[in-house]
This record gives structure tokens, sequence and C-alpha cells, in this order.
């Protein structure tokens, strides 16, 4: 897979996620994953318990495709409350380490009114680029 970080010249440096990505391969879309189990239940209203389910969801879906965590190339995080994102930082950055390692693709993060799930504090979706064999 050729993957290259986009960052332009004189910019300062982005933390915790990449300002662009360039990749070849295969394509790989996850739908928004929330923070509940594999039976569809919520088992915290904790955001940073929901958030590290949401990212295994996606791990868990791009594995289907063959793909890995350093395979994504982008995240979309939607919240319902940028000031609980925002107080929960430190304990996201671990369990997002602790989920898909020192890799950081392009990211955003938007606030809405509410996510179609009730419970549901955060909505996460990614794309993945696999490598094409022999590349």
């Amino acid at each position: 897979m050729t993957l290259e970080f986009l960052h332009p010249r004189g910019w300062k440096p982005a933390r915790g996620y990449s300002n662009g990505v360039a990749a070849t391969g295969r394509m790989v879309f996850t739908g928004g994953m929330v923070g509940w189990n594999a039976n569809c239940q919520f088992e915290t209203d904790d955001f940073t318990g929901q958030t590290a389910q949401a990212l295994r969801n996606v791990v868990a879906v791009l594995a289907e495709a063959g793909a890995r965590p350093d395979h994504i190339v982008r995240l979309t995080w939607y919240v319902t409350s940028k000031a609980e994102y925002l107080a929960a930082l430190a304990p996201l950055g671990a369990a997002y380490k602790e989920i898909i390692g020192r890799h950081y693709p392009a990211m955003a993060l938007v606030q809405v009114v509410a996510l179609v799930e009730n419970r549901a504090k955060v909505e996460i979706e990614a794309t993945a680029v696999i490598p094409v064999e022999g590349a």
C-alpha cells in the first residue's frame, strides 16, 4: 500500500490526527459505529467507554474485509457534546492508542444535536485502504 500523510510546509504539526492522507489499494468504508456491543446494547453511558466500544466496533467491521487499524485513512466522529469530548481528551487518547495504536489518519469531529440511538454519545465512521498484493 502506498500511504502518504499530507502536511503542508510551514503548518503547525497536527496532534492526534493528520491533515490529509493519500493512499492506494482496496477501499473499505464502515457505517457509523456507536458504542454498543455486538447485541446492540449499551454497557455504559460514559463518554470514553462508548467511544472505546465504537472504535472496537470499527476495528471489527474492518477486520471482516481483512483491514487493520493502520489501514484507516479517515475517521469522522459525531459527538453529542463537544464539552464532554474535550473533558475526556486524556482517557480518550489512551483508549484510542490501545485500540487503534499510534496511527493518526485524517479526522473530523462534529458536534450534533442528537444521534439516532438515544443513549449514543458518539458515532464514528471510518475509511480504510487495504494494500493491493504486489503493490
